[in-house]
């Protein structure tokens, strides 16, 4: 067996304001240590062992006197506060500027297409929680058979659906139809195209995660994924990472549904069959389930079951495997509104044969992960960013 590396993201797990806050309107943002804090104190004692409280004041996570993991922060340069800027930037592509949202809803002109192209109507076509406006607009839909449309701060354009009145199928070709004029005709007018059904009555609507389904942006040039793909080793997709890359430099998708334990599931699984590569894993409830939804005693839970979890996880390395557990940005369930938080994320990273160095400071840009996976697979850079952390 050859050598294999793990990245597993916290999805919005941040750890306090990155240097740039202020410009995102995020200054006292810190999603773990305000998690930790609202709640009495945080119970990760697996990660605290691996070193989590050295990397941050957590109420609850005392620093380690001899940390299991090396241990430290990462910074973000890409111009967004975004999923897909984070984990982009993670495999050495960093975008410059950030990518279009729509704080006032979309503008007439795409509304009124989409509804051409679909020969449904749109209600909603506001920034808003996924919860809140099927509590608002689900009756109405249900009534007029009319698509629900929304955003948020992030550059997505959301289209929510009861299974009831349309079906599964029709509310795919109709994200693909969104998909087309706003990402597939030579501009990016968002990040991503998001299908989310749902099904229930009024007051006790539920959305369907499992069958969620997200339309991205296609990288623009090749990532560390690519090259661990073209080196002709594995690169398995764990959660919604096939969705962030929409597909490219992957050998293998996991999806991993309903929720975090079954990616978890799928990790172990793809520790249990790749013989030499990559395993790319985004956990995304701490991001979608709990941030998103402001419930600080939420996000404590899952880190809770999370943190039950690293165990396995360390027992299913070998001594030629890296494990690194980080985020991809903030997303503070104490913090005004609804949005992603800009803050800079953990890094805790472990081998099994135990040869990484104990502190690796600040590092400065999140590519440090993506030339980390190369250097330890012993993959060509070609030139991507970053500095490895074995260097």
């Amino acid at each position: 067996m050859g050598r294999r590396a793990v990245i597993m993201v916290l999805d919005g797990v941040g750890v306090g304001n990155a240097p740039d806050a202020a410009e995102f309107g995020d200054e006292g943002s810190d999603t773990l240590g305000n998690t930790a804090r609202r709640v009495g104190g945080l119970s990760v004692p697996n990660m605290q062992a691996l070193g989590l409280g050295n990397v941050h004041e957590i109420q609850g996570v005392p620093p380690a006197d001899s940390p299991r993991a090396s241990w430290g922060l990462a910074v973000e340069h890409s111009a967004a506060k975004a999923t897909l800027a984070g984990h982009w930037e993670m495999m050495g592509l960093v975008l410059d500027e950030p990518l279009p949202t729509y704080p006032q809803g979309f503008p007439p002109e795409i509304v009124e297409r989409f509804e051409r192209e679909t020969g449904r109507r749109v209600i909603g076509n506001k920034p808003a929680s996924g919860t809140e406006i099927l509590e608002e607009l689900g009756p109405e839909q249900q009534s007029s058979g009319d698509w629900i449309v929304y955003t948020s701060a992030d550059s997505v354009f959301q289209i929510a659906a009861h299974t009831g009145v349309i079906p599964l199928e029709e509310l795919y070709e109709a994200c693909e139809r969104a998909h087309e004029m706003l990402i597939g005709e030579g501009r990016i007018l968002v990040e991503r195209v998001i299908a989310r059904p749902y099904h229930g009555e009024p007051g006790a609507y539920e959305r369907e995660h499992g069958n969620r389904h997200d339309y991205g942006i296609e990288p623009h040039a090749p990532t560390y994924m690519d090259h661990v793909k073209s080196s002709g080793k594995e690169s398995v997709a764990v959660g919604k990472i096939r969705d962030i890359f929409d597909g490219k430099g992957i050998t293998e998708h996991l999806p991993g549904k309903p929720d975090d334990a079954a990616k978890v599931d799928a990790t172990l699984q793809a520790l249990a069959g790749v013989d030499e590569g990559f395993v790319f894993v985004n956990l995304v409830d701490f991001d979608a389930e709990y941030g998103h939804r402001r419930d600080p005693e939420g996000m404590a839970a899952n880190l809770a079951r999370f943190d039950a979890r690293v165990p396995e996880l360390l027992e299913a390395l070998t001594e030629e495997d890296l494990l690194i557990l980080t985020a991809d940005h903030g997303n503070d369930p104490t913090y005004s509104g609804t949005d992603h938080t800009r803050e800079r994320v953990p890094v805790l990273a472990v081998s099994g044969g135990g040869s990484l160095p104990a502190e690796i400071g600040v590092r400065d840009g999140f590519a440090d992960l993506g030339a980390t996976v190369a250097d330890w697979l012993g993959v060509q850079r070609d030139g991507l960013p970053g500095r490895s952390l074995l260097s």
